[in-house]
This record gives structure tokens, C-alpha cells and sequence, in this order.
């Protein structure tokens, strides 16, 4: 990953955002305080070099939606958390999402519903799943009264809160290590109930957007 002014290729919801492998078809170039402010907010969009990961996408036996519902639409900031000021804005429309820099410019990607991207909805939360390989790796969306949206996962990027979090899931599922290339997966294979309790436990952690329109 470039840092430093230098260059950084990624696709949004497709790639390893850890990876030295080239396996990318967005090409973006960065200034330093740029990448700064979108470290943490695509950590949550994008997968990461090691994931918790799905046999099918989540929750299991929960159909899947057609489009993205009319409450979960609009423009979304997220914030510099530094200084403050607004950053990138998502977009989220009836067909997937796209972003939009501080400068208003659409070119930082987009992510449309496919066999590849997709989002279900249960007990009032959003699950979605995108595909690598033959993994699923999840994300969860919850919708504030506010009208923001609360970004979810399961963190497994720091080496000691991975073999913590790695520990306990183990004593819940049965549990398999998973390398592909880069990326390493640990696939669990809950139910529907057993997730939720995982979201009720917290194992799901994340940030926050501001919905804005």
C-alpha cells in the first residue's frame, strides 16, 4: 500500500487492503493527509489481509435483498477524526454505493448488488457480504434514529486481538484456518441466532457515518 504521496491501487469491496499481490481495477493516487483520513474509514469497506470468514452469506436462511431499501439511502459523511472536518461522502442508492472525495470528484469507486455483493436484512441490521474466492467475508450496517449508520466487523488486524478473538470463537464454532495467496481466512459457520448473539457479545466493532441528506 503506497503511503507518502506515492500511489495506492484498491477495489472497493474485492481486495486485500494489506496485500503487496496486484489484484486491483481502481487506480488512486493519494497525498499523505488523504490516506491519513481513509485508513479508518475503508478499513470497514474493504477486506483486510486476515478475516473471520463465511461458508455462504450471512445470516444463513435469511433471503436476500433485491435492492437496497429506501430508509438506507442518501449521503453519508465520514470525518476527519484529526481535525474534524468532513471527509469522503458515501453514497448509497437503490442499486449499491458509490463515494465522493471533499471536492465532490466520483472516483474513489463503487459497489453494485451482484452474486458477489450481498445484503441481507435481519433484526434491524444489514449484513453485507461480499465474496473472495470462495469465502464470504461480512460487513454490518446499522441505522441510528439519527438517521446514521454504525459500520461493523469482527477486527482481526492487531496480532494480539487476533489470537484472543481467534481463541474464543474457536470455543463457540468449529473453527478453520483458511490461506489463500495473501490472505488468510478463518471460516465459522453460525447460525442465524448464533450470529446475532456473536453482535449481542460484541464481537462486532466499528465507526459511524453522518447521514446528511
Amino acid at each position: 500500500m503506497g503511503y507518502g504521496g506515492r500511489k495506492l491501487y484498491l477495489t472497493i469491496f474485492h481486495t486485500c487492503s494489506c496485500t503487496s499481490t496486484v489484484k486491483m481495477n481502481t487506480f488512486i493516487s493519494f497525498k499523505p493527509m488523504k490516506i491519513s483520513v481513509l485508513v479508518i474509514f475503508w478499513s470497514l469497506l474493504l477486506y483486510a489481509c486476515k478475516e473471520v470468514s463465511f461458508r455462504e452469506p450471512q445470516p444463513a436462511g435469511i433471503p436476500v435483498l433485491k435492492e437496497v431499501p429506501a430508509p438506507l439511502r442518501g449521503l453519508y459523511y465520514s470525518y476527519d477524526q484529526a481535525t474534524g472536518e468532513r471527509a469522503d461522502t458515501l453514497i448509497i442508492e437503490s442499486w449499491g454505493y458509490h463515494f465522493k472525495d471533499k471536492d465532490d470528484k466520483d472516483w474513489l469507486g463503487r459497489g453494485v448488488l451482484s452474486d458477489s455483493l450481498v445484503v441481507k436484512f435481519y433484526e434491524n441490521y444489514y449484513f453485507v457480504n461480499f465474496k473472495s474466492g470462495d469465502q464470504w467475508v461480512l460487513r454490518l450496517v446499522r441505522q441510528k434514529p439519527t438517521g446514521a449508520l454504525e459500520f461493523l466487523s469482527i477486527d482481526i488486524q492487531d496480532d494480539s486481538g487476533r489470537k484472543e478473538m481467534i481463541r474464543k470463537l474457536s470455543k463457540k464454532f468449529k473453527l478453520a484456518e483458511i490461506k489463500r495467496s495473501d490472505d488468510t481466512f478463518y471460516q465459522i459457520n453460525p447460525t442465524a441466532s448464533q450470529l446475532m448473539q456473536l453482535i449481542k457479545d460484541g464481537y462486532f466493532s466499528g465507526t459511524e457515518l453522518t447521514k446528511v441528506q
